[in-house]
């Protein structure tokens, strides 16, 4: 959403990958479909400063991939906290499952395959923190799943809000179906009173949802 210079220059000022997070980002680009859906290392930092700062106990994860995010978040995680993640793409499970040991988070990450509409459901407890980054379809019922679930002064994160810019019209030929899942969500937490929130231009946009 930046000019790739400027964008440059915030990656030559965020903190380096580590060789377990450089090891995922070069296998994901030779291995796997779309690897720009990986978070990278900006985002990254980002959510594992959050969670820092935070200090949530359960952290749920919609949309695992290659495990990137699920990693930087864990780091960030007290003793005794974990994070819960989900994807519905089986092909990648051994994969992230290695990522996972070569990280030594593997006490910390509970990763699950299969359907999010269904998964969640069967998750006891409340969450202190969610992040949301798998089909933008669904957003809006994900974010009906968790809401409630949601402890107050948890925080909802959702990735890829911007959605290349195409929330604008003018930047689009036509509305398609994904562009008006995103723009409906948006919208959703937008007049949602429970919640205080905030656009992030971070890559492709990152919705903060504060659970009041």
């Amino acid at each position: 959403m930046i000019e790739d210079a400027l964008f440059q220059y915030c990656l030559a000022h965020t903190e380096n990958e580590d060789a377990v997070l450089t090891h995922i980002t070069r296998q994901t680009n030779l291995k796997v479909l779309k690897p720009r859906m990986l978070s990278g290392p900006v985002q990254g930092k980002f959510l594992e400063l959050q969670v820092k700062m935070l200090k949530p106990k359960h952290v749920l994860e919609i949309g695992t991939f290659t495990g990137y995010a699920a990693i930087c978040m864990a780091r960030g995680l007290e003793n005794g906290a974990n994070l819960i993640t989900l994807d519905i793409n089986a092909e990648l499970e051994d994969m992230v499952r290695g990522f996972f040991r070569q990280s030594g988070l593997n006490d910390k990450i509970d990763y699950r395959i299969g359907n999010a509409l269904e998964l969640i459901p069967e998750i006891c407890g409340n969450f202190d923190m969610v992040f949301i980054d798998a089909d933008k379809i669904n957003y809006s019922r994900y974010y009906d799943l968790v809401i409630d679930r949601l402890n107050p002064g948890g925080v909802i994160f959702a990735d890829n809000i911007l959605w290349s810019g195409k929330v604008l019209e003018s930047n689009r030929k036509k509305l398609d179906k994904d562009t008006a899942a995103i723009l409906e969500f948006n919208q959703k937490v937008q007049d949602d009173p429970r919640v205080e929130n905030v656009i992030l231009p971070i890559r492709d946009g990152i919705m903060m949802a504060r659970k009041r």
